[in-house]
């Protein structure tokens, strides 16, 4: 979700809530502690040369249980950051505290935020021989093979 989208779905909220991948919410007395914009320039390992921008919004919360964070609030907040940063309508990444700091994906549900697991990729695959897809065997292939478990030679 860019951020553009983000504040549009703040407008017509009076709470805002963010669902985690096992369907829990973050408790209520959460704070968003940091907006900011990430810029990340790499090689990926087919050597292309990358960049890749987001926002970034940190949650965190503690036993601050007489404070919630209302929607204008954030939306404050953020265009605090846009004239500060000069923040690009970028996709939005969302840091919050589990074990370990893990980062989210970021979309709607029409009442909730849900933050989205987030996986590591092979950006290369082409480059790297990775096929798109595992090719496919048949089983009557494998049934005419010279190898069955009855051969022995398994």
């Amino acid at each position: 979700m860019k951020l553009s989208e983000f504040t549009k779905h703040l407008q017509s909220l009076e709470k805002i809530g963010f669902e985690l991948p096992n369907g829990e919410l973050v408790p209520e007395h959460f704070h968003v502690t940091e907006v900011g914009e990430i810029n990340k320039k790499f090689i990926d390992c087919g050597g292309t040369l990358r960049n890749e921008e987001k926002i970034s919004f940190q949650l965190w919360e503690e036993n601050d249980y007489n404070h919630r964070l209302h929607p204008e609030k954030l939306v404050h907040i953020i265009e605090l950051a846009q004239d500060k940063l000069q923040l690009s309508d970028a996709e939005i990444e969302v840091e919050y505290q589990a074990e370990s700091i893990n980062k989210f994906h970021l979309d709607f549900n029409g009442e909730n935020f849900q933050l989205i697991n987030t996986q590591t990729d092979c950006l290369a695959k082409e480059n790297c021989g990775i096929p798109a897809q595992k090719p496919k065997v048949k089983l009557a292939e494998l049934q005419n093979s010279s190898c069955s478990p009855e051969s022995g030679c398994c």
